[in-house]
């Protein structure tokens, strides 16, 4: 495989790293940022969108530019390196990704043009409390009158779902399986709070909600969020990627230009054995996450499944590793707020719980082993 990116490639990175770096290379305008709702800024959204960021990986017939995985993956480590609190992993890469897949040629004129234009942000509201990391829904339900449609239940945590215009959610169907349907954000009642990262999350509460079935109606698409979820994984651990490219940057420079006893601390072997550890961990991640992206070009939703567990794996025990190891040579000033490095681990903590923790995935990889025969022993 051939990991180096061409031209174009390399000027849309060029072009992100500046439209991210300008508004967020200074920590303080970050910080400053997510204090306020709704945690991020909209007129960077904005500024992404006319870039043709918001339309990146929708087809030219949708309002979208037809991009591929990797040009994703692009723009999600640039946003990541930056820890960007922009929505764009969830409303552009999952919510729309399921429009994408799901919606008919109308709905996703509509809605993904829109999403675009940075006209409408949406949200997907599919967790349900008891749940872990699952493709179908239970605790939501729908209804169906005639040729209308209504949700019951409660979704949570729902990603930026206090500020979504329009969300995307999952129910379960009268005859079976999970449907998705399309909700405007004001009709369901929406409880806003703050995420570990300094994101936000939303409770959202459905009491007979009028809802439009996304696609076919009644039509079981709980393949297509799994799916869409396996894609999600490998952008959002192209975004933990860039993370830790900052979080080890920070720790080397701050190794190279802290003193102590009178030398730098990049002296003492100890240490510099440690950073070089992180430098192995990033390495061996954006190989793995590169690999993951080009499977995700191919198309095969069963291939993806498979490294999608693989790269959430080593980017679940990498981020740890990296940010950790971080916040330890920095020493005290990591545990402040006001540094960066503790923002950087918490981030890379939180892509780690979006759609299955480290623990998660290797039972998921677990349970493909049981599905071989057992070799006989060697005489």
């Amino acid at each position: 495989m051939d990991f180096t990116y061409d031209d174009e490639q390399v000027a849309l990175r060029d072009a992100v790293r500046g439209l991210a770096g300008k508004a967020y290379s200074d920590f303080e305008q970050r910080r400053r940022t997510v204090a306020d709702d709704p945690g991020w800024d909209e007129d960077q959204w904005r500024r992404m969108a006319e870039m043709g960021l918001l339309g990146l990986p929708f087809a030219e017939e949708d309002g979208g530019v037809g991009a591929g995985p990797v040009e994703i993956g692009i723009v999600c480590q640039e946003l990541g390196r930056v820890i960007a609190p922009e929505p764009y992993l969830t409303s552009v890469v999952l919510a729309g990704g399921l429009v994408s897949a799901v919606g008919t040629p109308e709905q996703r004129g509509e809605v993904l043009g829109a999403l675009s234009t940075g006209e409408r942000v949406l949200a997907f509201a599919h967790d349900e409390p008891g749940t872990r990391w699952t493709s179908t829904a239970s605790e939501v339900t729908a209804a169906v009158d005639g040729d209308t449609w209504t949700l019951s239940g409660t979704k949570e945590p729902v990603l930026h779902g206090a500020r979504a215009d329009l969300l995307v959610v999952s129910a379960a169907l009268p005859d079976g399986g999970t449907g998705l349907f399309l909700v405007e954000g004001d009709a369901a009642q929406r409880s806003g709070y703050r995420t570990l990262d300094g994101g936000r999350a939303a409770r959202v509460l459905l009491d007979g909600t009028a809802a439009a079935p996304l696609g076919t109606p009644g039509q079981d698409v709980t393949a297509s969020i799994a799916t869409v979820r396996d894609i999600t994984r490998v952008m959002a651990a192209n975004q933990a990627l860039g993370a830790m490219q900052t979080a080890l940057a920070a720790t080397t420079s701050y190794l190279t230009s802290r003193k102590q006893f009178g030398v730098t601390l990049n002296t003492f072997q100890a240490l510099t054995f440690r950073a070089a550890d992180m430098y192995v961990s990033q390495e061996l991640t954006q190989s793995i996450v590169d690999w993951a992206t080009m499977v995700v070009a191919k198309g095969d939703p069963a291939e993806v499944a498979t490294a999608a567990q693989r790269a959430a794996l080593q980017v679940s025990r990498a981020g740890r590793h990296v940010g950790q190891e971080a916040i330890q040579l920095h020493g005290g000033i990591a545990m402040t707020a006001e540094y960066s490095v503790g923002s950087y681990t918490a981030h890379l903590t939180a892509l780690d719980h979006l759609l299955g923790d480290g623990g998660h995935v290797l039972r998921e990889l677990a349970e493909d082993v049981l599905d071989h025969g057992a070799l006989e022993p060697l005489d």
